[in-house]
């Protein structure tokens, strides 16, 4: 029963590190710039360089345009549009590292990036990328 329970357990681990090594993202990975469009299609966002990284900043956002839900109270009241969801973003392995900020919980994670032709993979993870949402955004420019 252990070893069935922990082959279910491996077997998205597995493919998540299939995803993360895959040759099309590391010859994908050189410039992550441009407009995104979120899987929900309620968030747009535009990766540029900003100094030394890249970062992500909001374009468009459907939905309550305030950021209700920041854990900092004095920022609830701030505009989505033109905050930076996305910072610090830096080559890492075959794909990018940095921090994602999600407005909808008002919580800032760890974050992952890789690229597959006009897709972009976007994860948010806990417990030292222990655990990963993943979410694909469609490049739209």
């Amino acid at each position: 029963m252990k070893s069935a329970s922990l082959l279910a357990l491996a077997a998205p681990l597995a493919a998540l590190s299939f995803f993360v090594a895959s040759p099309s993202a590391q010859a994908q990975s050189a410039d992550p710039s441009g407009t995104y469009l979120s899987e929900s299609g309620e968030t747009r966002v535009k990766i540029a360089k900003c100094g030394p990284v890249y970062c992500g900043t909001i374009l468009s956002v459907s939905g309550e345009p305030k950021d209700v839900n920041n854990a900092d109270p004095t920022l609830r009241s701030r505009n989505l549009v033109g905050i930076q969801m996305i910072s610090d973003i830096e080559p890492a392995g075959e794909g990018f590292s940095g921090q994602l900020y999600n407005y909808k919980d008002g919580k800032t994670y760890t974050g992952k990036m890789s690229f597959q032709g006009q897709a972009m993979k976007l994860s948010g993870c806990v417990f030292g990328g222990l655990i990963c949402k993943t979410q694909t955004w469609s490049k739209v420019n």
